[in-house]
């Protein structure tokens, strides 16, 4: 099944399709498929997303402010423009320094 929130064959700016919301973290999923998916998140400053592990690899794009990514115990900060890539099954985690969006792309195939 593939699943589309957003507009094929349509141009749109990443940080303009989703907003902060205070004190939460939001999420837009933007495609998902059998093959993988990509979601939007919005993360209030505070906000974040404890240590865990995915049977995937995740690529982050940050796509405005900025955040720490920490991947088996190495922290990261990442500014808007950046991208990273966390491995599978390896530990990660967010945490919102100042609000930020991000793009996570989960490839499973």
């Amino acid at each position: 099944m593939n699943k589309s929130t957003i507009n094929h064959s349509e141009t749109f700016l990443l940080k303009n399709l989703i907003s902060y919301s205070e004190e939460a973290t939001v999420s837009k999923i933007l495609t998902k498929s059998q093959g993988g998916n990509t979601t939007l998140f919005a993360f209030d400053k505070g906000q974040s997303l404890s240590e865990h592990t995915a049977p995937f690899d995740a690529t982050v794009y940050i796509v405005d402010g900025c955040c720490k990514v920490t991947i088996d115990s190495k922290e990261y900060q990442l500014t808007a423009g950046e991208l990273i890539v966390m491995p599978a099954n390896i530990p990660h985690a967010l945490e919102a320094t100042e609000s930020f969006k991000m793009l996570l792309i989960m490839i499973k195939s």
